[in-house]
This record gives structure tokens, sequence and C-alpha cells, in this order.
């Protein structure tokens, strides 16, 4: 009997593209294995482009929504699809009801918050054996205690770019859902294009409809004509444009690791977060960061209202780690 497992992912695009690595481990642990994935709706175009699912199942909750009736009826629809195993991707308590509720055999998962009642295949976390998220997901594929290969599949998306442009193209990514604290300064980002405009590139910008305002503010900065395609195109479209521009630079976002899996140079801007926990995942990605004491501190805005992590991250700093891109 085949394995048929349900993994239910986690939140955010970043994060799903991520454990597009725990996808493939399973796929070469056992090729006739069947995959499907319980995500929400805005992770689910990702999933599209990862030859390694068989199905996408939609989470009928919102982000952060108990929905416990939902959960519950979901869970006995999905048990006549008798799944062998579930890997639960989330560390919340909610997250991991629909497989007991489906009453699937194995269900796999960090403790999260003391979920023993809903799994019986619970794993500890020692942060210093797996730094990384990608790490946590991938181990969740090999038997507890089990130590991860030295080397893991890289996320890998599937794209079908249009024509391609006449210009090098520089895709430029200054939102990020969590938080501004995340967020390199806007007048930086409008002296990067600006640099790039006048050595005769296209500047293409991307994020969602709350990003627009932000983009718009930079584009006023500059004398020559872009491109924003911000809250104008969903994410299979990003996805396929993403494939033919020249470079990408971006805070830490779920476009970060999308440019990343599509293998796109990409320079990646660290603030309040940390590129050990969640780096873009990509062979031809570069982290720039401005280490100072108070980071990575995690928080939504700067606590201490200087914003240093960020603000002596240059211009110039970036500029030339996108030089050291383009020789490479």
């Amino acid at each position: 009997m085949n394995d048929k497992i349900l993994i239910v992912g986690p939140s955010w695009v970043g994060d799903m593209i991520m454990a597009q690595t725990l996808f493939k481990i399973l796929k070469q642990q056992k090729p006739d294995s069947q995959i499907d994935v319980l995500a929400p709706a805005w992770s689910l175009p990702i999933l599209e482009r990862m030859p390694e699912i068989n199905e996408k199942i939609l989470l009928p909750a919102k982000h952060g929504e108990f929905a416990l009736q939902q959960r519950w009826q979901l869970g006995m629809s999905l048990r006549k699809h008798k799944y062998t195993r579930a890997i639960v991707l989330a560390n919340s308590w909610k997250s991991a009801l629909v497989p007991f509720f489906a009453k699937i055999p194995i269900r796999s998962g960090w403790l999260g918050e003391c979920r023993w009642l809903l799994l019986n295949d619970i794993r500890y976390l020692d942060k210093k054996k797996l730094p990384r998220m990608v790490d946590r997901y991938a181990s969740l594929a090999f038997a507890r205690n089990e130590p991860l290969p030295t080397s893991l599949p890289t996320p890998s998306l599937q794209a079908y770019p249009a024509d391609e442009p006449t210009k090098p193209v520089l895709a430029l990514c200054p939102g990020a859902a969590y938080g501004p604290a995340k967020r390199w300064p806007e007048e930086y980002f409008a002296t990067l294009a600006a640099e790039k405009l006048s050595e005769g590139w296209d500047i293409w910008f991307f994020g969602s409809k709350q990003d627009e305002p932000v983009i718009e503010n930079i584009r006023q900065c500059l004398d020559a004509p872009t491109t924003s395609y911000a809250g104008k195109i969903d994410l299979m479209q990003t996805i396929d444009l993403f494939a033919t521009v020249s470079s990408v630079v971006s805070n830490d976002s779920g476009l970060m690791h999308l440019a990343a899996a599509l293998d796109k140079p990409v320079v990646a801007i660290y603030g309040s977060t940390s590129p050990i926990f969640t780096p873009p995942l990509g062979l031809k990605a570069k982290v720039v960061q401005n280490k100072v004491s108070c980071s990575p501190c995690f928080k939504r805005t700067c606590p201490l209202e200087h914003f240093a992590c960020m603000r002596e991250v240059t211009p110039n700093k970036v500029s030339k780690a996108l030089e050291e891109l383009e020789t490479t």
C-alpha cells in the first residue's frame, strides 16, 4: 500500500515555499507516495507550482480563527481518503485538529501548544540542532532523533514565463506583511532604483495591495517611469513574471523566498528578523544585514525607534551585493 500523506501547511507564503524541501524529501523516500496539502487560500497558488503535490485542500478558516465546527466537518470528510500519515507544520493547537478528526493513524509534529492528545508522534525541538525553519520541516520526514542529511533539496517552483523583457529588469519588493520593522527604508529603495534606471535597467515593483502606498512613495521619488504590479496580479502571475527578471532586491518576505525558489539572483535585506532562521534557500541568494546588539528582535515595529538594523544597510551595500551577484 502506498503512503497517503496529509500535510497541514503553514500560513505564510514564504513558509510554504520552504516546506517544499519536506515535500521533495518525502518523494525521494517513496516516489509513489501521495502528498496532499491543507492550506489557506492565499498559499494554494504556490502549491499549484509544486509538482510533488497531488491535491490542494482549502482550510475553511481565516488566519487565527479557531473555527472548530468547520475543522471537524473537514476532518470527517477526509476520513474517506484513508491517509496513512499526517504531518502538521504549524505549531498551533488548532492546526492539529483536522488530522485528529480525520483519524489519521500517525500524526507527526512539534510539541507546539501542548498537543499531546492531538498528535501521537510528537517531536521535541532542539533549536541548536535545527536552527533553520527548513531544517525543522525536513526533520519531520525522518524518524524521531534521526539526523538530517548533510544537504537538503532546495525549493524550486515551476514557472511559465511570457515574453522575455528587452532590457534587464530589477524587481523590487519593498513590502513585508509582518510589519514595518522588516522594511528597508523607502528612500533607500528609491536611491537604488534611480541608480539602475541610469544604467538602462527597467524597474518592476511587486507586492500586495497593502504595499501600494509604500511603492507609490518610492516611485514618486524617481524621474524615469517604472512599473508596479502590486495588487494588480495574482500569485501565479507573479511567479511567471519573476521568472523573466534579471535580479531581485527584497525584504525578508514571501516574495524573497519566491525569487530564491525560481533560482533568481536575489539580494535579501534583513533587519528585525534572522537569516539564520529563515534564509533564502536559492543558490544565487545573497544576504545583506547590519548586525546590531538588539537584532534580531522579531518585532513588528522597532521598539527602540532608531531602526539602526535597517538604516545602516545603505543603498551602496545593496548595490555592491547586486554587482557581486551579476559577476558570478
